[in-house]
């Protein structure tokens, strides 16, 4: 198919999208994988990305489009929802259709006859490295693809946000401290479970972000009290003895219950632990997922110097470590996580800001400083 579009990032970005996905879908072949999605060619790319941005522009009864497209045929989608007729992929097919379908985990099926782009209903179920291409606000574009297992969030590959394109780039991290939930969103470790401890700071990650209140989620050892060294007292939101709901339900044995129904459990008290993240202060959890304190300030430990530089760094082409000033890495809540890590070498923490950054800090034996991984482009 031929296409011309009139938004420029996706003519300059289509080409090396196809390519990431060929590459993916040739090592799975080559592994033995099975319930391959479709190659997405260059002209399939820009012509989805084209529509898609142009709908995100526009408003239905007042609201802004939420919809994500996956790039498959109707045999692909398991139980698919059938539109009798099929639809042209325009801006304003999408528009109409976005009301319904803008639920998390809800794609809509798009697919190609003769030379046009069609939708043809929609899925909740998508093969392993289905091109799906999500929009999350006005001029806001996501790329992703399933993970091979389907386990844990989606793996971004690309993020457009009107004439800017970012370009998820793995190679930059790939050095031996660098965080595992780094390393699981850029989908470069082992399979990941729902139970997973790396899949679920991911989760409390995304449900952090979601409030857009900001917040600090400091993670430390389940066996030391040496994190209150870095925290003023009293605490005011102190919790005793801690609260073990997050904990408890990952020591469960699945079997004794079903999977919809523990996923459902998770997710609930993952959303009440980060929930806790937008009150005042940071939220400290224990490595096992113990709830230890919220709206806690964070103060430097007695004896130890205040921190002047970090290593900084965002997985996209283009954002290699950089040595910088801390206070350049974000507002005053980052500041203070940096100075917590700074003090405290064996916890992690996880700072978003009301504008949308994420950012990852934890020390870098290797580098003998903290570093802080902006990572917002993997969490939409």
């Amino acid at each position: 198919m031929t296409y011309q579009s009139t938004y420029q990032a996706a003519r300059l970005i289509a080409p090396k999208v196809e390519a990431i996905f060929a590459a993916h879908l040739a090592a799975a072949r080559e592994k033995g994988e099975d319930d391959l999605a479709p190659l997405p060619t260059e002209n399939v790319v820009e012509a989805i990305i084209d529509a898609t941005f142009w709908a995100s522009l526009r408003k239905e009864e007042g609201h802004s489009p939420k919809i994500s497209l996956a790039y498959l045929p109707p045999q692909q989608a398991g139980n698919p929802l059938l539109f009798k007729q099929r639809f042209p992929l325009n801006p304003g097919t999408l528009t109409k259709l976005a009301p319904g379908i803008e639920r998390a985990g809800i794609h809509l099926g798009v697919w190609e006859e003769d030379g046009q782009l069609y939708i043809w209903g929609t899925t909740v179920s998508i093969p392993n490295f289905c091109f799906v291409l999500d929009v999350s606000e006005p001029a806001l574009l996501v790329i992703k693809h399933r993970r091979i297992y389907g386990f844990g969030k989606f793996t971004n590959i690309a993020v457009l946000k009107g004439d800017q394109v970012k370009m998820v780039d793995p190679y930059n991290t790939r050095h031996a401290d660098c965080p595992p939930m780094l390393l699981s969103l850029l989908d470069l470790t082992a399979l990941t479970y729902w139970n997973d401890s790396v899949n679920v700071l991911i989760q409390l990650a995304v449900s952090m972000r979601a409030h857009g209140r900001g917040g600090t989620l400091l993670v430390v050892p389940n066996d030391t009290n040496n994190w209150l060294q870095s925290i003023i007292k009293p605490v005011q939101y102190y919790i005793q003895p801690p609260f073990t709901g997050l904990s408890k339900l990952l020591k469960q044995d699945r079997k004794e219950s079903s999977q919809i129904f523990w996923q459902t459990a998770l997710k609930r008290e993952v959303d009440h632990l980060a929930g806790l993240t937008a009150v005042d202060g940071a939220t400290i959890i224990s490595t096992d997922y113990e709830l230890l304190a919220f709206g806690a300030k964070i103060g430097r430990a007695k004896g130890k110097d205040n921190i002047d530089e970090l290593a900084f760094s965002e997985p996209i082409e283009g954002g290699d470590a950089v040595i910088i000033h801390p206070a350049k890495s974000g507002g005053t809540r980052h500041l203070s996580a940096a100075q917590f890590i700074h003090d405290q070498r064996d916890a992690t923490a996880l700072v978003a800001s009301q504008d949308g950054h994420f950012t990852i800090y934890t020390w870098s034996a290797l580098q003998n400083m903290v570093q802080a991984h902006r990572i917002d482009t993997l969490l939409l």
